[in-house]
């Protein structure tokens, strides 16, 4: 299958060019070059184009016109839980790769099978099992989880440091892509949890590291942070939401991030939607309750101006934030807490890719996979224009927006 995508505006995943025209052809992007010159659509008889550039002849299936509409590559939301239904609702909004943080050990195998073998829905990768201790966050939801199987639902736990290499080898087994810890005493969102030691933090993230693993530390406070750092984590799953806006122990600890050369995803939308729910008298199914999305907002915004790498993650699950609409509310809610449009696609885009290793995506450039959002308009002057979107593609095969 090979498409022409002409005369259209692209963010490369850093950078905007107008009136290119960029060429797929096997699932990747064979090539990105100018329109020429007076072209006026994609059918135009233009000085500089060749036969091969017709559409039937020389094996060109398809022609889209890019005129008024922006091309970005695939989005990709750094931070998401994946049930039955995640991964084709995430494609349909133009989400064509999500980072699981953790998935249920009997789902995970049926989401990868599906991911690996059809288009229609968002490429997966997943940290599988978290690491938690024994009656640790999140074990306490298991039980409300949608597809929890019937009676108690356990998980592999870990509570001695001497374990961690076993637990590793256990998650490898599992075929993970990366280690998830969870650093989180329940302070923030009203209860009390056994929670994980410096050490064990230490001993989880020099096992992960020494059998090539990135380790991602969910830790919600300032001094859950400060224990990720010290065991040498890679990134963090979220902000911390205890500081208020303005303080500057946040500011501090920003920069402590930053120096550590690690990576923060963003997860606004989660702390917006829970703090809403919160707001309402209500409360959010299977979600504990971390701090305002005002302090969220904050971190960010200490993170931005230390110059730590930001990544656009919204927690999905099948509650609240969506997944897919969730992102399309992450890179508002970051441009909000002072990002450019162009930064938050960026945080979406290239930089969840450069992090994680994904080589093959988060950008536009020959050779790379041809997952690829079109939008009407230009999100990279005015970033709400992601929500009017035409166009995805996954490995070459082209989805149209139900609502277009």
């Amino acid at each position: 299958m090979r498409t022409l995508i002409r005369d259209v505006t692209v963010f490369d995943g850093e950078r905007t060019t107008a009136h290119v025209t960029v060429d797929l052809a096997d699932g990747l992007i064979a090539s990105v070059r100018p329109e020429p010159r007076g072209a006026t659509g994609p059918t135009a008889d233009t000085p500089g184009t060749t036969p091969a550039d017709a559409p039937g002849e020389h094996g060109i299936d398809e022609e889209v016109d890019g005129r008024g509409k922006t091309l970005l590559p695939g989005l990709i939301d750094a931070h998401t839980h994946v049930f039955d239904g995640s991964l084709s609702q995430a494609l349909r909004y133009g989400v064509t790769t999500e980072l699981d943080m953790f998935c249920l050990p009997h789902v995970l195998p049926g989401q990868r099978r599906l991911a690996a073998e059809r288009d229609d829905v968002a490429d997966l990768r997943s940290a599988g099992t978290l690491a938690t201790v024994p009656g640790g966050h999140p074990t306490q939801l298991l039980p409300d989880l949608p597809g929890a199987p019937e009676g108690p639902v356990a998980i592999d736990v870990i509570d001695d440091p001497a374990r961690a290499p076993d637990f590793v080898r256990a998650r490898q087994a599992e075929g993970v892509d990366y280690l998830k810890i969870v650093i989180d005493d329940g302070s923030v969102h009203g209860t009390d949890l056994p929670t994980m030691t410096p050490e064990l933090a230490t001993a989880l993230t020099s096992a992960a590291h020494a059998v090539g693993l990135r380790v991602i530390a969910h830790a919600i406070t300032a001094a859950e942070v400060a224990t990720a750092l010290d065991a040498g984590v890679d990134g963090l799953a979220h902000v911390w939401t205890d500081l208020a806006p303005g303080d500057p122990a946040s500011r501090r600890l920003a920069e402590r991030v930053r120096s550590a050369g690690v990576f923060t995803v963003t997860t606004l939308a989660y702390f917006e939607a829970i703090t809403a729910t919160t707001a309402r008298g209500g409360t959010a199914p299977a979600c504990a309750r971390p701090g305002g999305s005002r302090n969220a907002a904050g971190a960010v915004r200490a993170l931005r101006e230390a110059g730590a790498p930001l990544l656009a993650g919204t927690d999905a699950t099948p509650y609240t934030p969506g997944h897919g609409t969730g992102m399309h509310r992450e890179l508002l809610l970051l441009h909000q807490a002072g990002l450019s449009p162009r930064a938050a696609l960026a945080a979406a885009t290239s930089l969840p890719a450069r992090h994680f290793a994904l080589t093959d995506r988060g950008r536009i450039a020959p050779g790379l996979r041809a997952d690829l959002v079109l939008v009407e308009g230009d999100p990279t002057r005015d970033v709400s224009a992601i929500a009017a979107l035409t166009d995805v593609w996954r490995r070459g095969v082209r989805h149209r927006h139900p609502a277009r």
